[in-house]
């Protein structure tokens, strides 16, 4: 069995790195919408955009093999306590439990900052991402038929949804987030786990 990969706060130093993960996830799958792959530069701009958000590299032998990162779910102000998350991994990295360490960390660093819901999006059919969601807590709300149109076909995209917390009747204004250095693998024993 590998070692786990290393579970880290991502900088704009990784931009390359997540780049070149994200790239076969544009051009080869629909589990992405985009049609046209970021370069390192777009990736270091939505990693420091306003407000900041966390992105969280795994490492092995020194290279990026993913990433997981949370963006606002809409822009419009009162969705400010809700996060949208996403977790995309290498190709030799899938099933190594790495998108799972990813997502658990992302999840724990979120509810501090004064979220209260993360949502993520999975164009379906997608069993494996189905299935990491539902391992974490995450719950099917519904599905949006036929909400986008790639690889010349239309596709429906589910949504699941995961309390990070419970409700506050007046709720904080949520807080930026801020990198910090590199930490070991997350577990499934590790602190923080959230509500679900």
């Amino acid at each position: 069995m590998r070692s786990p990969a290393l579970v880290r706060s991502a900088d704009t130093a990784d931009a390359a790195g997540i780049a070149e993960v994200y790239r076969p996830w544009v051009t080869g799958s629909v589990a992405s919408f985009e049609t046209e792959p970021p370069d390192a530069a777009e990736i270091a701009r939505r990693m420091t955009t306003a407000p900041r958000l966390p992105w969280l590299a795994a490492e092995r032998d020194g290279a990026v093999v993913g990433y997981a990162y949370a963006a606002p779910h809409n822009a419009r102000a009162a969705y400010r306590w809700s996060v949208s998350c996403s977790v995309y991994l290498s190709a030799d990295e899938r099933g190594a439990g790495t998108g799972r360490a990813l997502y658990r960390r992302l999840l724990a660093e979120l509810s501090p900052l004064g979220y209260v819901t993360a949502f993520a999006g999975i164009a379906l059919p997608n069993d494996a991402s189905v299935g990491l969601h539902t391992g974490l807590g995450f719950t099917p709300v519904g599905v949006y038929r036929a909400a986008g149109f790639k690889a010349g076909r239309w596709h429906d995209v589910g949504w699941w949804q995961l309390p990070l917390r419970e409700l506050p009747a007046e709720p904080a204004e949520p807080t930026a987030w801020t990198p910090d250095g590199a930490v070991p693998a997350v577990g499934d024993e590790a602190p923080g786990t959230p509500v679900g």
